[in-house]
């Protein structure tokens, strides 16, 4: 059941085995402090950075909703707390975001991690979607976010990039706190 009082953060990352330990521990800290400043985490619920952010947002007493789609055959991770199934990606993509009120964290990722950055990005920009943090976490994107930046610079204006996820409490305040862009 989604906690209709509590906001959930999207968190945005990659199903990839190869991910790394580096970055399951990077993704299981952002669900972490995710929670800890009271957000719940929703994200693709499959495996790699997915399911470790949704292990630390667990082991922090958060919830968890994980948005699969049936196009794919794997099974939701053991952290999941609520799982949502779809019927195709853009079904998937779209209840991700419209969960996603208290705002999105993007991990490294592949092609799916970049079309979820790049749907929210362009809604928040063309006002279709409500602005929340938009928050990329690492050096990644970078090249990225300066080649959009460079092309318009109003883009810039809605995303932020962090090195490390305990400065994600700049971007997302202690939940009912209510989100001000800087």
């Amino acid at each position: 059941m989604i906690h209709p009082q509590r906001k959930f953060v999207g968190v945005f990352g990659a199903n990839d085995p190869e991910a790394g330990r580096e970055a399951c521990e990077t993704a299981r800290a952002v669900g972490r402090q995710i929670a800890r400043l009271g957000y719940g985490v929703v994200n693709g619920g499959y495996g790699g950075t997915m399911e470790a952010s949704a292990r630390g947002a667990r082991e922090a007493g958060g919830p968890t909703i994980g948005v699969i789609c049936t196009t794919w055959h794997s099974q939701p991770n053991p952290y999941v707390d609520q799982v949502i199934r779809t019927e195709s990606l853009r079904d998937r993509l779209a209840r991700l975001v419209e969960l996603a009120t208290g705002g999105y964290v993007v991990l490294p990722g592949a092609t799916g991690t970049l079309l979820e950055l790049a749907w929210v990005w362009e809604y928040t920009c063309k006002r279709i979607l409500d602005r929340r943090p938009l928050v990329c976490l690492g050096r990644f994107w970078e090249p990225l976010l300066a080649m959009m930046s460079s092309r318009r610079a109003s883009s810039g204006e809605v995303i932020a990039a962090v090195e490390h996820p305990e400065e994600l409490a700049r971007y997302f305040p202690a939940a009912g706190a209510g989100f001000v862009p800087s």
